[in-house]
Formats: structure tokens, sequence, C-alpha cells
């Protein structure tokens, strides 16, 4: 089983974010689950959603203590919320930021995961260009694809126009795809690859 946690805030698209997943995986042929955490949900507050993928049924209810992977759609969380907590020392981190690590001052953490791992993607600044506003949750599922190869871009593609129809659906898919250009240049930059999650 594979378990993906994002943060973001209300607004972000964080609980559509991990529904999408769920679909692109589902697509595959693969079990998966969808959950937000409970909470305040207005604009602005910290938001937690669960995904989990599997090859067979999934039972499990709670949520994700311990992610495969964490996707996080807002870095001043790191400030207010323990975001990395139980993040497996295999696991898989995606930064919707165009800072380094370093200058997240979380430059240790991503260390501790293996190379080719942890990546940041200004998916912010890429959903403006397309969709016209900020909204970072398709291009970090576009992203979530290229670095764990867990589900096909094609299949984020298919769950992204379920989700928004015609031309909103199509403008999210432009930002997923430059996302997913963007960290399979920068694993090719770092030298690093076949780093494929399992489940």
């Amino acid at each position: 089983m594979f378990e993906v946690r994002v943060h973001g805030r209300g607004g972000q698209g964080v609980v559509t974010a991990a529904e999408m997943l769920s679909v692109a995986a589902f697509r595959e042929g693969r079990h998966a689950q969808a959950f937000p955490s409970f909470g305040s949900e207005r604009t602005g507050a910290p938001v937690i959603a669960f995904c989990r993928i599997a090859d067979r049924e999934i039972r499990l209810r709670e949520p994700v203590t311990e992610p495969d992977c964490l996707i996080v759609q807002d870095p001043t969380l790191f400030k207010v919320v323990d975001v990395f907590a139980g993040l497996k020392p295999k696991g898989f981190l995606i930064v919707n930021t165009h800072k380094s690590f370093a200058e997240l001052e979380i430059e240790e953490v991503a260390r501790r995961l293996p190379p080719g791992h942890a990546v940041t993607v200004p998916a912010s600044d890429i959903a403006r260009r397309h969709v016209g506003r900020p909204l970072p949750n398709a291009a970090l599922l576009g992203a979530f694809a290229a670095l764990t190869e867990l589900v096909r871009f094609e299949s984020v593609r298919h769950a992204i126009e379920e989700a928004f129809p015609g031309r909103i659906g199509a403008v999210n898919i432009a930002a997923a795809e430059e996302a997913h250009v963007h960290v399979v240049a920068t694993e090719h930059a770092a030298g690093v690859g076949d780093h494929a999650a399992t489940l």
C-alpha cells in the first residue's frame, strides 16, 4: 500500500487533489481511497487530505500517520504544523515553491530521503500562467506522477478531465504537464532516476 498526505490551506484544492489522485490510480486498476481530515475548512485554514493506493482492497479508514509521500501545497505551514511527522525514511516529498530546500530551512529533511525523492515545484506560479489563479493542486499531481512513477501522467490527465470538464480541465492539464516536465528535467539534471514507488 502507498499512502499520501496532502497539506495545504483552505481554498487551494487540497481535498480535490487527493480525490483526483485516487481516480488516477483507479483508472490503472488499483484500489484507492481519498478523504479529508476533519476541522475548519475556511479559506486559509490548514487542511489535510489523504490518499491510499493499493493492489488489493483497502480496509483502513484512519488518517495517514506514516506517509510514503508528502505533498505540501503551502510551505508557510512549516511554521505552524508538523508537516513531516511520520514521513517514511524512503518516502517522497513534493513542495510547492520556487525556493530551494535550503531557503525553506528544511534541507536536512530532504537530505534524509533517498536521492531523487524530494523536489520543489513552483506549482502556484505554473497554475497562475495556465489557469489564471495560483491553484497548485493539478500541477502537483503532474509532479507526483513524475517523481514517484506510481501512476502514469495519462491517468492524471483523465482524472483532471473528470474533475474539471472543458476549458477548466484543459488549462489544469497544461499546468500538470508543465510540472511533470519540470520534475523530469530536475531529476535528469541531478542524475537520478529509477526510483519508482512500489505498493
